[in-house]
């Protein structure tokens, strides 16, 4: 199967992509993984509630653009459904078993993601209903993911 993460935003701190290529390294020998970052939107910091949806719909916009009909799609978010670590390998165990080829999961950015995006999603999962930073999201969910892969394989990594 091959896994895109849609992300709006850019990583600026090298902690985050060398944790992010450490498990890009490590998903390499369970799935195709592909990360795809779409520019983000500048908010005015006071931005009125039609500014900010302004904002979410024109970065949703890049990230629709990068989703293809026959994608089964995950998006996080807060009001989604929590899964354990174990429930997640189920589901993209499932998914595999019933050949799904494409998986995307999307992250939003800094607003979160805009109706459109979220309309789009075939899963709403939500990681808490904590807020994180959208670049930390990035490394947590790859974990999660290549934590999955090896749930789904047998071999030691879950505890």
């Amino acid at each position: 199967m091959k896994i895109t993460i849609i992300c709006v935003g850019k990583i600026k701190e090298k902690f985050y992509t060398d944790a992010i290529n450490e498990y890009r390294k490590r998903l390499s020998s369970y799935c195709r993984l592909d990360i795809i970052q779409v520019d983000d939107e500048k908010t005015q910091k006071n931005a009125s509630g039609t500014e900010m949806d302004i904002v979410k719909r024109k970065e949703a916009k890049r990230v629709l653009k990068q989703i293809k009909e026959d994608d089964y799609v995950i998006t996080l978010e807060i009001r989604g459904t929590e899964l354990d670590s174990l429930q997640l390998a189920e589901k993209i165990k499932q998914l595999e078993v019933h050949g799904t080829r494409n998986l995307v999961f999307i992250i939003g950015g800094s607003l979160g993601l805009h109706a459109s995006v979220s309309s789009r999603a075939d899963f709403k999962l939500s990681f808490s209903k904590m807020t994180f930073p959208h670049q930390l999201m990035r490394v947590i969910l790859l974990e999660q993911i290549y934590r999955s892969y090896r749930i789904i394989c047998g071999e030691p990594y879950h505890k």
